[in-house]
């Protein structure tokens, strides 16, 4: 097994160097490969250093990803950022990795992403078909929401006096990006998982309510949650000088949530990865205790 290739797509974002943390407890530095954009940036030079093999791979440069699976037996697939573009990009890789000869790829999808309501899903479910196509080996690490996505929202309502949203009393099943970057690490370094659909979810859930009753815990004073129809909490979002597709897909993504979308009970992702997932209050408090005053809100 020493000459087996795991490679690591989007190696430098948050999820990536999380994934790559991971696989270094268990994995030989020399079997990771990291897919990154620039090889030149100063994260790539720090993969090097510790040992990881460092390769140009640019989601909508097909004949860079060829080039950059030679050899790979495993890859992780991370989901693009960029919406409105994943299905081409997502494509790429997924052929790239065909002609290469990779034995499996893993996804990170959305989670429940066959019945997702939410607009963000729609990408997901084309590149799921796309891997079902293709004929590679395949496994869906059908994500949840992670617990910090929420903290983007706190500087606005601490400013605002309240929590915004559209949720109503819909449950979230969320779980800290360390969870998800664990669980991938676990699936890429082995075992035999072609086939598998991982429906990954917090161990607990919450509601916006309950995120702002530990918002109030933690400021000492009052923080309502202001329920809203999506469109009032698009509109609101807009006038707090958001971007149009901030707005939409977070007014949408509450929207969703108040029909159950990021709500899973299976504790899949607790058992995949051995241990309890991270409870969403303690990444809510974290990031409360060590917030900058005046920190902008920031889209994850």
């Amino acid at each position: 097994m020493g000459s087996r290739k795991l490679f690591v797509t989007g190696a430098t974002g948050q999820l990536g160097r999380l994934v790559i943390d991971r696989l270094l407890e268990n994995v030989p530095a020399n079997e990771i490969v990291a897919g990154v954009r620039d090889t030149t940036a100063e994260a790539a030079t720090a993969l090097r250093e510790r040992g990881i093999e460092v390769r140009a791979a640019d989601y909508t440069r097909l004949e860079m990803l060829a080039a950059a699976f030679a050899g790979v037996d495993r890859l992780l697939l991370i989901s693009s950022s960029e919406n409105g573009k994943r299905k081409l990009q997502h494509r790429n890789v997924i052929d790239a990795a065909k002609s290469a000869g990779v034995s499996l790829i893993a996804y990170t999808s959305i989670l429940h992403a066959d019945t997702s309501p939410l607009f963000l899903a729609e990408e997901h479910r084309d590149t799921e078909a796309a891997l079902a196509e293709s004929g590679v080996p395949y496994v869906l690490l059908r994500n949840g929401w992670y617990s910090e996505v929420y903290t983007w929202r706190l500087p606005g309502a601490l400013k605002a006096g309240a929590l915004l949203g559209a949720a109503g009393n819909g449950r979230i099943s969320s779980a800290a990006r360390a969870d998800y970057a664990a669980a991938a690490a676990v699936v890429l370094a082995g075992g035999d998982h072609a086939g598998e659909v991982y429906e990954l979810g917090g161990d607990a859930s919450f509601t916006l309510s309950d995120l702002a009753a530990v918002v109030t815990q933690n400021i000492g004073k009052e923080m309502p949650y202001r329920d809203m129809i999506p469109e009032s909490f698009r509109s609101a979002m807009l006038a707090a000088g958001l971007p149009e597709m901030v707005a939409k897909v977070v007014s949408d993504t509450d929207a969703g949530v108040a029909k159950g979308a990021l709500y899973d009970d299976s504790h899949t992702l607790s058992r995949l990865i051995g241990r309890p997932t991270m409870p969403f209050d303690t990444t809510i408090t974290t990031f409360l205790q060590n917030r900058t005053p005046e920190a902008p809100p920031h889209h994850d």
